[in-house]
């Protein structure tokens, strides 16, 4: 990983294979980088002859180099010492909320296979494009993107609408206000601000499920929403058909829109997380490094981010330069965060076996029937995602079968998952199977 003057260094090299020698020092001599943000390089240019000429005759090859870099378009914006001096305070001033910021918004949300309908489905709703999403209800594990597209949805709908009256709340505070509020005799003012929204978002929704009279206040300020044509989005961990304590009406009312799953995101999507999140942060993470953490980091986006900035935290505070070592390091730590509970292989490929009805030595040994692959690539994607094996600990596990023969099952496992939904929905039951013996 590199810092902005690095990466600055890395394109003047790149903008050397067109221009000349003396071209680059006449020009670029005084630029220096400041900062990338959200896709936009910042430059300082004192001269202002030299900036002029700099945005008429190199801004697009400078943008060419970028997208070079990181597979990704960029903005460039040269600053005068005026421009600069009010530019340089914004690096320690923060967004009031990140609803306000752009970080969360559909230009830094990658897209792929295990989340296009959720993603599609919210561009829809931002952008005004139809009616018949509403509710929305997103639903999926935790850390794969929901709070990012209930985010982005807010910052489109500000956008197309800046008098909009937008309300984020999670269930759980949800819960806390009304309780307070309820105690201090304001239930009108809870009422009022709720019900007064022109988009409600609702994170973990079912948090309110099992409590009787936050579901009956919820239900009274849905039917004022959705009676009122205001757009309501809510998240959960869980499609409603799965919340026991729901009450029905509102299970029913929950499921008059549309509802849009998340999945985990595979290998190609994970790869491109990482090269959107190093864009986003001004840094280059190399092409082997970048595949060893999507290899190994498989469960959620989270832990993709939360990898990441301890690399980052490895090179910034002590020093240590981006290579395996550290990736690896920082992935074993990550792992030993976010597990608490980590089955054994040998757990998992019995769990896998009786679900498929044949033996253990089956699934380890080394039968091609189509019965056979079957249930190994599926206990190979499990333990993979379930554990902190390495690949080649897991080919170990499985008769000693190769770090290659490990990844082209997980592959093959996550095309189908993609393409089958029936197969995607046994992969849920054998996880959920192994997750209720803990």
């Amino acid at each position: 990983m590199n810092s902005v003057a690095d990466i600055w260094q890395i394109v003047l090299q790149r903008l050397s294979r067109e221009l000349s020698e003396t071209a680059i020092n006449t020009w670029f001599d005084e630029v220096e980088a400041l900062a990338i943000r959200d896709r936009t390089l910042y430059l300082f240019c004192p001269n202002e002859f030299k900036r002029s000429t700099i945005e008429s005759l190199f801004s697009e090859q400078i943008k060419a180099a970028l997208q070079d870099i990181y597979s990704s378009e960029f903005e460039v914006k040269l600053l005068s010492s005026d421009e600069r001096a009010a530019f340089e305070p914004e690096k320690v001033k923060k967004a009031t909320s990140l609803l306000e910021s752009g970080e969360f918004t559909f230009d830094t949300f990658v897209v792929g296979e295990s989340n296009k309908m959720a993603y599609a489905a919210a561009r829809a709703v931002a952008d005004g494009a139809s009616n018949h999403y509403n509710p929305l209800f997103i639903y999926g594990d935790s850390g794969l993107g929901k709070t990012h597209l209930i985010y982005a949805i807010a910052h489109q709908f500000r956008q197309r609408n800046p008098d909009a009256k937008i309300i984020y709340v999670k269930g759980d505070d949800f819960i806390n206000a009304f309780i307070e509020l309820i105690r201090a005799g304001r239930g009108s003012e809870f009422r009022a601000k709720y019900r007064d929204a022109d988009l409600l978002l609702v994170d973990d929704v079912q948090s309110v499920a099992g409590k009787e009279q936050v579901q009956n206040e919820f239900f009274y300020t849905f039917n004022t929403l959705y009676e009122s044509g205001h757009q309501i989005v809510m998240t959960s961990d869980r499609p409603p058909s799965d919340m026991n304590l729901l009450d029905d009406r509102l299970r029913t009312r929950f499921e008059w829109g549309l509802l849009a799953d998340v999945q985990p995101p595979d290998f190609e999507t994970r790869l491109a997380i990482i090269k959107n999140k190093a864009a986003q942060w001004g840094t280059i993470i190399e092409d082997d490094i970048a595949k060893y953490i999507a290899e190994n980091v498989t469960s959620n986006v989270r832990q993709l981010e939360g990898t990441m900035n301890k690399i980052l935290a490895y090179r910034d505070l002590i020093g240590k330069e981006m290579d395996e070592e550290s990736a690896n390091r920082a992935v074993r730590d990550m792992m030993r965060k976010s597990n608490e509970y980590v089955p054994t292989a040998a757990f998992i490929i019995t769990e896998v076996s009786r679900y498929f009805g044949i033996d253990d030595s089956v699934v380890k040994g080394p039968s091609r029937s189509r019965e056979a692959a079957n249930a190994r690539q599926v206990a190979i994607y499990l333990v993979r995602r379930m554990t902190n094996l390495s690949t080649p600990d897991i080919g170990r596990e499985f008769g000693g079968r190769d770090h290659t023969t490990v990844l082209h099952s997980l592959e093959q496992v996550e095309k189908k998952m993609r393409n089958d939904p029936s197969f995607s929905q046994t992969i849920k039951e054998i996880t959920i199977n192994i997750n209720s013996k803990r």
